[in-house]
Order: structure tokens, then C-alpha cells, then sequence
């Protein structure tokens, strides 16, 4: 095949996952969640899990709901888990979703784990979507790292493009969401509105 035929064909199929993707998701396009959102709950095993096989996230908002969970990801808790509703009750917290196997995405890491050195009140977590243990451990973040397996978490916060960020309030009221590597003013900017 000719280069020209092989790269129109990865274009087509990238674009044809970036509509899939964002059809699947139940909020509006790729912006993240935005100011005043729920807060979509969620529990996930952390990098250093001792989980073995297939370690989906919880996303289930009550008991029974099949794929989404057997109980509410709120009560799914534990020193090898990373739970949205901890991080609401502790306080405000920044949550970065990225794609490991993107530069971009894991640039902007060291941008995140600076911020978390200056803000210790603020709690800074990341998210490896669609990765297991190994895949997520990869990044080499000083950072707590959660992975995010079949997508569903990524799904829930209307992640599209790498890396986007969720910034919430203690409580877990959601400040808006950035979309793309940010610097570390621009990072500093959106910390300091979770702060107050």
C-alpha cells in the first residue's frame, strides 16, 4: 500500500474512535465536565493494587447495576483503591486522566506533581485510561496513580482528549475542566480557584 492510502485510513479510523468515544459519553463532547456538574462517582484500583485479571472500575451509583458495580463505588474503599468520594471528603483534589502511551499526556505529569509540591491542601491524582497495573505503574508519577481499564470513569467525565483535567471543590462540587497540556501557570490559575 502507499503511504498516502495508509495514513488516509489511520485519519478515517481516528476520527471514526473520537466520534465513537464521544457519542458514548454521556455528557456533551470533549470539554470535560464543566462548573457546577455532578461529580459522576467512582472507585478504581490504584497502580500498587495487588488486583489480579480484569480490575475494572466501580461506577455504580447504586447496588446491583452488573458491568457498573455489585455496590455504590462511594462505599468501595481501601488503601489500594482510588475513590472519588474520598478524594470530595478530603477536601478540593485536581484529577488528571491521560493516556500513557501519549507524550503530551505524560508530560504533563511532572507539570502535575510540581503543583501537588506547592499545594499540599489540594489532593492531585491521576487517571491512566484504558491501562491495567503495569501500564499505569509505567508513568513513574510521585503522584497516586489509578487505572482506569475498560474506560468506563473516562466515559463518565466526558474525557475525549488528552490529558483533561477535573477540578472540584471540597465536597466535590466540580470547579470546570481543562482540556490539553496546560503550563504550570495555567495549571496554577485552575488550582487556585478549587482553593478558596
Amino acid at each position: 500500500m502507499r503511504p498516502g492510502v495508509l495514513l488516509a485510513v489511520f485519519v478515517v479510523a481516528l476520527l471514526g474512535w473520537i466520534t465513537l468515544n464521544s457519542a458514548a459519553t454521556k455528557t456533551a463532547g470533549s470539554k470535560g465536565l464543566e462548573a457546577g456538574d455532578e461529580l459522576p462517582p467512582f472507585a478504581m484500583p490504584l497502580s500498587t493494587s495487588t488486583c489480579r485479571g480484569r480490575c475494572d472500575a466501580n461506577v455504580a451509583t447504586k447496588a446491583d447495576q452488573g458491568a457498573a458495580g455489585a455496590k455504590p463505588a462511594c462505599d468501595v474503599r481501601g488503601a489500594d483503591v482510588l475513590n472519588s468520594c474520598e478524594l470530595a471528603e478530603d477536601g478540593p483534589f485536581v484529577l488528571a486522566f491521560v493516556f500513557e502511551p501519549v507524550a503530551r499526556c505524560r508530560a504533563q505529569v511532572p507539570v502535575l506533581e510540581q503543583a501537588a509540591a506547592r499545594h499540599p491542601e489540594v489532593k492531585f491524582r491521576i487517571v491512566a485510561v484504558r491501562a491495567d497495573a503495569a501500564t499505569a505503574r509505567g508513568l513513574q508519577s510521585t503522584l497516586p496513580v489509578g487505572y482506569d481499564h475498560d474506560g468506563a470513569v473516562a466515559n463518565e467525565y466526558a474525557v475525549v482528549v488528552c490529558p483533561t483535567i477535573t477540578y472540584a471543590r471540597a465536597g466535590g462540587q466540580v470547579a470546570g475542566s481543562t482540556v490539553g497540556p496546560l503550563d504550570e501557570e495555567a495549571l496554577e490559575h485552575w488550582v487556585g480557584r478549587i482553593e478558596r
